[in-house]
């Protein structure tokens, strides 16, 4: 530990560097909900959902369905006309015609009509999760309609699944981060060390979820043997981040602990004191964080061996995180950034009594 120490600066830059780099990917990330492309190859829905997409034009499943609830004044003809112009749709089927890159070629369903509510179904060309049927999407909705308007079929359940997913996000991070940073604070007596764990975490999820993007959504080592569709699925990073972040933060509190003792016990407060605490800290508990991070990794891992994705997805991802948490960040980032911050660590309970910052 010592031997980190005296590189701190090299080191710590050198490891944060490492970690944005494998982050970077999830820059491009692109969240989906699962279909059928999430079970085994050999799986019968699989096997079907595959030859509706590659064999059959129209894929039925593939379908926008728009309902006008309180009906449309004068009817759904010019509506119906507009939306089969949109690039890449086919047959646009309501109650008053059946329409086809704006020509009617057939008559419409009587059945689309409920009351005043009517139903326009659009055929498309695009597979609904793919970034063409969400471009696709886009474009329908924003045609004018002559009435109110309500989205269906898989595209809009695969939109509106996301954002039910990650529309609390930002409220659930602000809460899960005042939370840590507050139950550290009570705990070290710092406010620098409740920052320092929170930074560090961000580093090693990000570069989890930068490596589940490399492999899982990009294909690269043949998507461990799962089908890439060129997106995450939605849940699964905010599932790992969960899990990730409560395990890392487990461990930190056990470490702040130690360490803390070993501060409070050596006489003095300077420099030399804080060193000497966080080497006899990450010292007496790394071979309990190590050997609790081993145990969890094989877990995961094991869950990594499932048939269906998203769970080979979750156990490869949160055993990677575990072990890039105890060792780049518990034994090289956190003794790295303790020893340049000196008894800064400590401020403002740990300063009181300070003769040498």
């Amino acid at each position: 530990m010592t031997a980190v120490q005296r590189r701190a600066i090299p080191l710590g830059v050198g490891v944060t560097v490492l970690l944005l780099a494998l982050g970077a990917p999830f820059l491009g990330a692109s969240l989906s909900y699962p279909d059928d492309r999430a079970l085994p190859a050999t799986a019968s829905s699989h096997r079907v959902g595959d030859d509706l997409r590659t064999g059959f034009r129209p894929d039925p499943t593939s379908d926008v369905l728009i309902l006008l609830p309180e009906g449309a004044p004068s009817g759904t003809e010019d509506y119906a006309r507009a939306l089969s112009r949109i690039p890449g749709t086919g047959p646009v089927t309501g109650p008053d015609g059946t329409w086809s890159r704006g020509e009617r070629v057939a008559g419409g369903d009587l059945s689309a009509r409920s009351g005043f509510a009517r139903l326009v179904t659009v055929t498309s060309d695009h597979d609904p999760r793919s970034d063409a049927g969400r471009e696709q999407l886009d474009a329908l909705r924003a045609v004018p309609a002559p009435a109110p308007t309500l989205f269906s079929g898989a595209a809009q359940a695969d939109r509106d699944a996301v954002e039910s997913i990650l529309g609390a996000v930002p409220r659930v991070l602000i809460a899960i981060a005042v939370t840590t940073f507050v139950l550290l604070f009570l705990l070290t007596g710092s406010v620098l060390l409740p920052l320092k764990a929170l930074v560090l975490n961000v580093l090693s999820l990000s570069a989890t979820f930068g490596a589940m993007v490399w492999i899982f959504q990009e294909g690269h080592l043949g998507g461990l043997g799962t089908t890439v569709t060129g997106h995450l699925i939605a849940d699964m990073p905010v599932l790992m981040f969960c899990i990730a972040f409560g395990l890392s933060m487990d461990y930190e509190v056990f470490l702040l602990s130690r360490i803390g003792e070993e501060w409070r016990a050596l006489p003095g407060r300077g420099r030399a004191a804080n060193d000497e605490a966080v080497a006899r800290g990450i010292a007496s508990t790394a071979r309990v964080v190590t050997a609790a991070a081993l145990l969890m990794a094989v877990v995961f891992a094991a869950i990594g061996f499932s048939q269906v994705s998203f769970m080979r997805m979750l156990g490869v991802g949160l055993a990677l995180a575990v072990l890039l948490d105890a060792t780049l960040v518990r034994l090289v980032l956190v003794p790295a950034f303790m020893r340049a911050a000196g008894t800064a660590n400590w401020w403002p309970g740990g300063l009181r009594s300070s003769r040498d910052v």
